[in-house]
């Protein structure tokens, strides 16, 4: 099959998967690493990978594209959702180059298969050797350990770099109070940050991408327009390495094809600012 063929192939979307989606808290929003699978993690682990056969692995190996459910936009048909944590998923299989037959999930309406396979329901879950696997996390560190080349991996010592902005930014987003400290705690989250890139830039890495970096771009996008959008905030000029991470990082080619619409990213989060 010529390259054209495969990529056609590898990103084709049945229309018929693909609705608008009401609720945001079936993207998996703050909730703790789980494994929605046949066998348990470990146990899986076991049978996925084993030290012989983590070596380098081309696209050309892949004996065919891998199943990922994520969530659909509620606003445009055949058009991915807004969901953050789908969105990492996408840019770990972009960036490591593995094909996938992507399918929209309306979370409003899910299909009885989709049920059957995931009866909790949420999204990403992403088939590996016939298991279907749910949670970003889980799925991220699966990814890694069968796909090892290129490298995603974040030291363990960087893994948590920026990890509390996205959780800081909601509880800025649903505040009705300015004098309630929820800005002052997402500016020094932010600072940190900043500070951070600053010292070992340009990526959490330093030069080169990371799991980290594909975890928080979603959430600094989410960040930029809702915050532009309910509150007319935006990353203040006194954090220059924050806007610079930002702009780097969210005109990545992987980033552009895989992201969000505006739209519906302010639909999605407009439940938890009236609510």
């Amino acid at each position: 099959m010529s390259a054209s063929g495969l990529t056609a192939a590898v990103f084709s979307v049945s229309s018929s998967l693909v609705a608008s989606a009401k609720c945001r808290g079936q993207c998996g929003f703050l909730r703790k690493p789980e494994l929605l699978a046949l066998k348990p993690l470990r146990s899986f682990r076991k049978t996925l990978i084993s030290p012989s056969r983590k070596d380098t692995v081309a696209m050309a190996l892949i004996s065919k594209p891998l199943e990922v459910c994520v969530k659909a936009s509620t606003t445009t048909p055949n058009t991915i959702g807004d969901c953050p944590f789908c969105q990492r998923i996408l840019l770990t299989l972009e960036e490591k180059h593995l094909p996938y037959d992507m399918k929209l999930i309306d979370l409003a309406k899910k299909p009885d298969w989709f049920l059957k396979i995931n009866p909790e329901g949420k999204v990403p879950v992403l088939n590996l050797e016939d298991q279907w696997i749910s949670d970003s996390d889980v799925i991220a560190q699966l990814l890694e350990e069968k796909y090892p080349e290129p490298s995603l991996a974040t030291p363990p010592e960087k893994a948590s770099v920026g990890s509390k902005i996205f959780s800081t930014f909601i509880s800025f987003l649903k505040s009705k109070d300015p004098n309630d400290g929820t800005e002052q705690e997402l500016l020094k989250e932010l600072g940190s940050f900043n500070d951070y890139i600053k010292e070992n830039g340009p990526f959490v890495n330093g030069k080169g991408l990371s799991a980290a970096d594909l975890s928080l771009a979603p959430k600094l996008y989410h960040l930029e327009i809702v915050l532009g959008y309910y509150k007319k905030w935006s990353v203040p000029e006194s954090l220059p390495y924050v806007q610079s991470y930002m702009k780097s990082i969210l005109s990545l080619e992987s980033f552009q094809k895989t992201r969000a619409q505006e739209d519906d990213v302010i639909a999605g989060w407009r439940p938890k600012v009236l609510g």
